[in-house]
């Protein structure tokens, strides 16, 4: 978001400076805008120090990605993975989300194939061929931010390469709906359109989220939907796109250790997330990987 600094010219046109035109009924209007959405929907909109700090947490998450992606190789465990990880969070100030969250054993969620999300590395090894999401999330200075990524380990299937990229344009299909004025619905309704029409299936149990103040936060961020639904963005507005792409059935179960998530009919599922702040031109990512 643009900053006025309060001697300049007023962006209105009257001639005054911004202090002495529209500054006090723009500061109010922020006010009001932050009182409705906490009381309506317990969302709590970001100064722009917040998101200062999420953008430099996403720095940092970004980062992450960029490391563990030389580690994908065949041979390389997911607990190998996670201890780099864990590693290179600490080592740079921060705090693993994942780790102790409800429980979760790991610092960070490693989901290979037929995993949906939630993974815990362990001892399996990556093979040739293989998939794999890689889900980071850091605490940095108070605040958080998430993304992850799917990589391909070697040469991979041709329906695994699809499965990917449907996963990674579903997720730009699905940042080109925010702005503020447009809902949480027109960004579900992207992606479902997307990954439906190459014909794959978008998992519904799982969903994007607040993010920032937590870990997670209001509002839930489904990726799927109908144009003109849900919660109007509005600048301030943090929160995930991470959408779940299936090659089969859309439908999941979840093991017994109570975090694995798995296709139920055991085919192949894909992931991209990003962190994203709503402004007033837009949207901007916090978490820019590519």
């Amino acid at each position: 978001m643009v900053k006025i600094g309060r001697n300049e010219l007023c962006p209105c046109g009257s001639g005054k400076k911004y202090k002495k035109c529209c500054m006090k009924a723009q500061q109010e209007s922020q006010e009001n805008l932050n009182e409705l959405y906490y009381k309506r929907y317990n969302i709590r909109l970001k100064e722009e120090k917040d998101i200062e700090g999420i953008r430099r947490a996403g720095d940092l998450v970004v980062r992450t990605l960029d490391m563990v992606s030389e580690l994908v190789q065949p041979g390389v465990s997911t607990e190998h993975i996670n201890q780099r990880v864990h590693e290179f969070t600490v080592n740079n100030g921060a705090v693993p989300a994942p780790l102790n969250y409800s429980g979760f054993p790991k610092s960070v969620c490693i989901s290979v194939n037929e995993v949906i999300c939630h993974g815990i590395p362990g001892e399996y090894e990556l093979r040739e061929g293989d998939i794999v999401n890689i889900d980071v999330t850091s605490w940095l200075k108070g605040y958080c931010a998430d993304a992850s990524r799917t990589f391909k380990v070697g040469e991979v299937s041709e329906e695994a390469a699809e499965l990917v990229d449907v996963a990674y344009h579903s997720l730009r299909h699905g940042l080109e709906q925010v702005a503020s004025g447009n809902t949480i619905g027109d960004i579900g309704w992207a992606i479902q359109s997307h990954a439906e029409g190459r014909g794959c299936s978008v998992v519904r149990e799982m969903v994007g989220h607040g993010v920032g103040f937590e870990f997670h936060e209001p509002p839930q961020v489904p990726h799927f939907g109908q144009k003109g639904n849900g919660i109007v963005l509005v600048p301030g507005m943090v929160f995930t796109v991470e959408p779940m792409i299936n090659l089969g059935g859309r439908e999941l179960q979840v093991l017994e250790d109570k975090w694995t998530a798995v296709t139920k009919d055991g085919s192949l599922s894909a992931q991209f997330e990003k962190t994203i702040a709503v402004t007033a031109q837009g949207c901007e990512v916090l978490t820019p990987w590519e």
